[in-house]
């Protein structure tokens, strides 16, 4: 599955009175078909997609759809299969953060009143980087909650990923063959001193939290004593315990040049650069979890050379190839996102307007150099790598009692999409 992603962050910041909304900023609502025609232009068949979370979810049982159904509608007519995105990052105001208890519940709720909508959606993501969302809202005091404790961490996180199992089982109730996409951060934490050790090990055990908890792997006892000290009950933890989604899961992984890190003996983190690299730290996470994996994210500042895109682009693929070769089974490849991005460079934390030379096309929707290479390495691979065990079916999904029309519709135009050498 080669892959883009239209950029729908949208945490708060300021004490939550500014909305970064990455959409509005990138002129995507304006400009959607466009960005759709690019996709497809590309060649590329799976785009990471979801609708505005804190336009579309207006109160409980409350949606404004509008701009979702002409999306959703354009995407399957020009049969570019959604990869949807229900929570990035952000939450609707009325329900304020992720310390919010209510959350899980509720979104379960908004997940399942999609999935009716749009039947013939297979692939998700629900919560999009659940690790990275409960470290920048709750531990580093970035976004949305604005929380720096490792109480308000295990706070979010525990929401997040009960979030999203209660999504996947809501989706399920509608479309059983759901497959569920994790995209997830990987990480690696590495000791710069013999004293940096034990910090290290501690962060490098933290990172595998989220789907430790979204697969219902148990803990190790130092982690499970962390969860205790910071507020999750028993009931809490065995809640993951009892759920069983690993057999509808891909693990997506994201990769950035950021997510390794140096760990000093006080256990203060900075950028370490590539290390060990993709292909070595996805070997450690396919080795605890054992699913398929796609690689879900990754990009690079185009630089001074105009090269560094391009070369970067080239670097993450051989390592899809190499982790493949080793026997790894990866179902997909992503470039994030199609187009440039707006203050990444600051983790969205300011509002500088500084643009982001990260996408396949700049904002005024020039390719760059990158997005030729990227649509070269399609064309040259898309036949010799096909997906041996991913079937993507769309099912005939009959209408409630009152009859729905919209459901109707939506499933006379059902189709059904199968891998290249089916």
């Amino acid at each position: 599955m080669f892959a883009t992603g239209i950029e729908n962050s949208a945490p708060t910041i300021n004490g939550g009175r500014t909305r970064v909304d990455e959409m509005e900023r990138c002129g995507h609502y304006q400009r959607w078909q466009e960005d759709f025609a690019l996709v497809q232009e590309m060649g590329i068949d799976f785009l990471r997609f979801g609708p505005p979370l804190h336009r579309t979810w207006l109160g409980p049982g409350r949606h404004d759809w509008a701009f979702a159904d002409v999306a959703f509608a354009d995407l399957q007519r020009r049969n570019i299969v959604p990869i949807v995105d229900l929570c990035h990052f952000g939450v609707p105001d009325w329900i304020g953060d992720f310390q919010n208890p209510d959350f899980p519940e509720l979104f379960c709720h908004y997940a399942q009143a999609f999935a009716t909508r749009f039947p013939w959606v297979q692939l998700y993501t629900p919560v999009n980087e659940m690790f990275i969302c409960a470290t920048f809202s709750a531990r580093y005091g970035w976004w949305n909650e604005q929380l720096a404790s490792d109480r308000a961490f295990v706070t979010a996180l525990k929401h997040l990923v009960k979030a999203n199992v209660l999504a996947m089982q809501a989706i399920l109730r509608v479309r059983p063959d759901a497959i569920f996409v994790q995209s997830e951060s990987s990480e690696y934490f590495h000791a710069e001193s013999p004293a940096a050790i034990a910090p290290a090990e501690l962060l490098n055990a933290q990172r595998f939290l989220s789907l430790d908890l979204n697969y219902g792997r148990r803990v190790d006892s130092e982690m499970y004593e962390y969860l205790r000290d910071n507020g999750m009950t028993r009931d809490e933890y065995h809640f993951f315990l009892g759920k069983r989604m690993k057999q509808h899961s891909i693990m997506g992984n994201d990769y950035y040049v950021t997510n390794e890190h140096r760990v000093a003996e006080d256990g203060t983190t900075r950028a370490s650069g590539e290390i060990f690299g993709y292909s070595e730290i996805t070997r450690q996470y396919h080795d605890r979890y054992r699913l398929p994996v796609m690689h879900t994210e990754t990009n690079l500042v185009e630089g001074p050379l105009g090269t560094e895109a391009v070369d970067w682009l080239w670097k993450q693929w051989a390592n899809v190839l190499r982790v493949r070769n080793d026997g790894v089974p990866i179902v997909g490849f992503t470039w994030y996102s199609l187009t440039d991005q707006i203050d990444w460079d600051s983790a969205l934390r300011e509002e500088n307007g500084t643009v982001n030379a990260l996408g396949l096309f700049d904002l005024d929707r020039q390719i760059r150099p990158v997005g030729r290479a990227y649509q070269r390495l399609i064309s040259q691979w898309q036949d010799v790598l096909p997906t041996q065990s991913l079937c993507l079916t769309v099912p005939v999904v009959m209408p409630d009692e009152a009859g729905d029309e919209h459901a109707r519709r939506q499933m006379q135009s059902a189709r059904r999409m199968r891998r290249p050498d089916d």
